[in-house]
């Protein structure tokens, strides 16, 4: 499960409005019948319009500043394994983005009138997508970048030849071309996975664009607050503030598994993934620690979100050299960050 939070893009060219940013989220729905559509929807209602959506939300900015962003959108990705639990994706997704806005308005540090701050508080929308490409910032597109480069310097000097400013062997030129595809160390299909290709399999996920008032236009709920709860004095009322992401990571866990009935194996938890980062002697400890069968799932799993694998990791956690630690500690910072679970 990554989730990333993030705030409304600010400045330059971007605009105020969130117009923008639903018509991304519309782009699934472009050719398809009205059936085959996916809605945007709430903790409430069903099929909502995107102009509604617009509407309600850019209309909710009262008395923000204009360097303030008008909403985060948070972005729910549950793993090929979590998505293997689900009867139907779209409707399971629903009910499990319903239940995750109560683990969200809970991690807040937050009252409103003197009570903690509730679902009804909150105004947010919610839409299903199932398709996803590769990005520039995949490990995968970036380890096959080399051989893109190869690739490109050669068709270049084949046009270079076929329009008279050069001289060489096209054949062998083709031929060299065909062998790098081929060799790229990351392949979809036979085909070398690109930037904007699409992937393969179950891809489904949530996108949320939460107001940054709550839905009486009066208060500012930030998930972005560098707080994670804290009082402060203020016009000489005591004000709480702040919001726990590590609480909201983990209840987001919790619920996809009480609620889907799901086996959290070691390696899918945000508290081991933190680690992995912050604490790799701690990761590794634990992870040894695992029974045979769970930790030859955890290796798999690691192996899969492209984390550097070292093979026949001794036993003895004094074994593991620093430098071996430092790669992957490396590189488990440039695949948590480009899939974001918001550390």
């Amino acid at each position: 499960m990554y989730i990333t939070i993030t705030p409304q893009k600010m400045g330059g060219n971007f605009s105020k409005s969130s117009a923008d940013f639903v018509g991304y989220l519309e782009k699934e729905n472009q050719g398809l019948e009205q059936q085959d559509m996916e809605h945007f929807f709430n903790q409430y209602g069903d099929e909502i319009s995107a102009e509604e959506v617009i509407k309600e939300i850019d209309g909710n900015t009262a008395k923000l500043e204009k360097h303030e962003p008008r909403f985060y959108s948070i972005t729910v990705s549950p793993s090929k394994y979590e998505l293997q639990k689900l009867q139907n994706s779209s409707e399971d997704l629903k009910k499990y983005t319903r239940e995750l806005m109560k683990d969200y308005v809970a991690s807040f540090n937050r009252e409103i009138k003197g009570r903690p701050v509730n679902i009804d508080d909150i105004k947010y929308y919610a839409k299903i997508e199932h398709q996803r490409t590769f990005k520039g910032t995949d490990f995968q597109v970036k380890e096959n970048q080399p051989y893109a480069t190869k690739i490109l310097q050669l068709k270049t000097e084949i046009r270079n030849i076929q329009e008279g400013r050069a001289e060489g062997n096209i054949k062998r030129m083709k031929k060299e071309i065909a062998k790098l595809e081929r060799q790229a160390p990351y392949q979809q299909n036979g085909k070398r996975i690109v930037q904007g290709m699409r992937k393969d399999g179950n891809q489904s996920h949530i996108h949320i664009i939460v107001s940054r008032k709550d839905a009486s236009n009066r208060f500012s709920l930030s998930p972005g607050s560098k707080y994670k709860a804290s009082d402060v004095k203020l016009n000489g009322e005591i004000v709480k503030r702040g919001f726990d992401r590590d609480t909201f990571f983990e209840k987001a866990e919790k619920t996809f598994d009480k609620t889907f009935g799901y086996k959290r194996n070691f390696a899918e938890t945000y508290k081991a993934r933190k680690d992995f980062v912050k604490n790799p002697n701690l990761y590794f400890a634990a992870l040894m620690k695992l029974p045979a069968n769970e930790k030859a799932l955890a290796f798999k799993m690691i192996a899969k979100t492209g984390l550097p694998i070292v093979p026949n990791i001794p036993v003895s956690q004094t074994q593991i050299a620093l430098r071996i630690l430092k790669r992957l500690r490396r590189g488990a910072e440039i695949a948590i960050k480009s899939s974001s679970i918001g550390i």
